[in-house]
């Protein structure tokens, strides 16, 4: 089984309805939010429940509240996972915040994991697995209400119609006028919120993801654009002009093209002169190299001389008037 799957996976786009349906109807609670399974102890069920009897239930709280208690919860799960060497990382400074869009991810996760072993739940009672857990029997009993709201709404029309029938002709009448007086009153639209709120919640934390992500990358390249090496070079300093500009006006790309460009043009015209300067310095260097090579030929003709030769060489200079010689 992949205990690893990419964000692109079919399993991450499990809508969240279905996600509570399933967990609702596998461990038999009353959650109407998946942020409601931020204390792991529902992570922790539906573990034992793929795999029963893996799971310590007597640690699992699920009367956590705190911080505190919700990483105790987590770390059996942690455990659990160990045990069946699963890779998952859990995200707890996340999860225990109750944010929506994280928690449903998680909760994503867990249910294609738990889909792909032995087929998903089976034969499991979680009620009395339940039982052994701190908390256990109050989540449980949080159940039996809608249950019963359920039958009761079933069987009030039945009494109001066996009472309707023992009415006389007189309060018939009367009920006929308050009713026709009276407004009926407009459905319920608290449910219709919730899930409003719950899709911009959702939305707000995938916006914030998504802000953090770029913000991130952005300050890569400040900090890149930092470094001594390139700090003063024209493209440096054209991305800065970007990164730190105050306004969103198009004009900011323009000048710091138009910084770019001056800097080539710039360039261009210094090159001339560079090369004639580099032209002149490899003359000058070819011209002292041939003088030192002169001289050095000449220094060794003379030392070469025999002492006679020196002496005509003397006598010639003498003979030619050469007003280095005295007599």
């Amino acid at each position: 089984m992949a205990t690893h799957i990419g964000m692109m996976d079919p399993a991450y786009f499990v809508g969240r309805s279905e996600i509570l349906s399933w967990i609702n109807s596998n461990l038999r609670l009353n959650l109407s939010k998946v942020e409601e399974a931020c204390s792991g102890a529902v992570h922790c069920q539906l573990m034992d429940a793929v795999h029963p009897g893996i799971v310590p239930m007597h640690k699992v709280n699920f009367d956590a509240k705190s911080e505190y208690e919700m990483i105790q919860n987590y770390k059996v799960l942690q455990d659990v996972f160990n045990k069946l060497k699963i890779t998952k990382h859990i995200e707890v400074n996340k999860l225990i915040k109750g944010r929506p869009l994280d928690n449903l991810e998680f909760m994503q996760w867990m249910k294609h994991y738990c889909d792909s072993v032995n087929g998903g739940v089976v034969n499991y009672n979680p009620l009395e697995r339940r039982e052994a857990c701190k908390g256990g029997k109050e989540s449980s009993r949080k159940c039996l209400p809608s249950q019963s709201s359920a039958k009761s709404s079933t069987a009030a029309p039945k009494a109001q119609s066996s009472h309707s029938g023992r009415r006389n002709d007189v309060s018939s009448v009367n009920t006929n006028q308050s009713v026709k007086n009276s407004k009926p009153p407009p459905p319920s639209s608290v449910p219709q919120y919730d899930e409003q709120i719950t899709e911009l919640k959702l939305s707000v934390d995938s916006l914030e993801k998504e802000r953090d992500f770029y913000f991130a990358k952005l300050r890569d390249i400040e900090i890149l654009c930092q470094s001594p090496e390139i700090e003063n070079l024209p493209v440096v300093a054209a991305i800065k002009s970007i990164l730190y500009a105050t306004d969103d006006n198009a004009s900011v790309v323009a000048e710091a093209q138009a910084m770019i460009s001056l800097q080539q043009k710039e360039t261009k015209l210094l090159s001339p002169i560079m090369e004639i300067s580099s032209k002149e310095k490899m003359n000058s260097e070819s011209q002292k190299r041939k003088n030192i090579v002169n001289f050095d030929l000449d220094t060794t003709g003379i030392t070469t001389l025999s002492p006679r030769q020196r002496l005509s060489d003397a006598t010639d200079v003498h003979c030619s008037g050469s007003p280095l010689m005295t007599y």
